[in-house]
């Protein structure tokens, strides 16, 4: 199996820096939206059997160019949803951010048993993503459009080549695109970790990445 993880594009949320992961949350930026418009050209070799986007707005808005170029229906998913912030919503402060994060940290290194404050732990967290993932499994190429921290902290845990400190040391920006392969019971190789936008430096706006990039 071929699994296309592709995170949303720049929303006003990503700009202001706020912790935006209820739903419906923030709309694409217009940036957000050219960010979206190039993913049909470069995806376009990519036979696609099924897109699943996630219950908030962002994801379904960067996945439209896209359905509309291959004619392929977004399927909605709550579970790949961007990993819940709790307490935390919409803060935007530099000590609401690094606790957000510090979970994240305690995750990279297997305590899975670190919980966001007033929300999920990592158990919770990847559970449901895995759920999403095992129930496309049988198409041969899966496309997922989801959000920074998920796609990261996912990947981290389920490829056998690479881990933790590998996501620290590489950003994943708005239409980044991170592309693995294997199944949910032999396991998963990263193939490609492209963290950048997918449509280059006209669309490229690292300083509106948000806090979880």
């Amino acid at each position: 199996m071929r699994l296309i993880l592709v995170r949303h594009g720049q929303t006003t949320s990503n700009v202001a820096g706020a912790l935006d992961t209820a739903t419906p949350g923030a709309e694409l930026t217009e940036l957000g939206r050219e960010q979206a418009a190039a993913l049909p050209a470069v995806l376009a070799r990519e036979r696609l059997d099924a897109i699943v986007v996630s219950t908030l707005v962002r994801t379904q808005q960067t996945a439209a160019p896209l359905a509309a170029a291959t004619g392929i229906e977004p399927i909605v998913r709550a579970g790949i949803r961007e990993v819940e912030a709790g307490t935390l919503e919409m803060k935007s402060d530099r000590k609401s951010v690094m606790a957000y994060l510090t979970a994240f940290a305690s995750w990279a290194t297997g305590d899975l048993e670190a919980r966001m404050p007033g929300a999920e732990n990592g158990h919770e967290a990847f559970d449901r993503f895995d759920a999403v993932v095992a129930e496309f499994a049988h198409h041969q190429t899966l496309l997922i459009v989801s959000h920074g921290a998920m796609i990261r902290y996912w990947a981290a845990r389920a490829a056998s080549n690479i881990d933790g400190p590998f996501v620290r040391d590489h950003i994943l920006s708005n239409t980044g695109v991170v592309v693995l392969n294997g199944s949910p019971t032999e396991g998963w190789i990263v193939e490609s970790w492209l963290g950048l936008p997918v449509g280059g430096p006209a669309v490229t706006d690292l300083a509106a990445d948000g806090p979880t990039d």
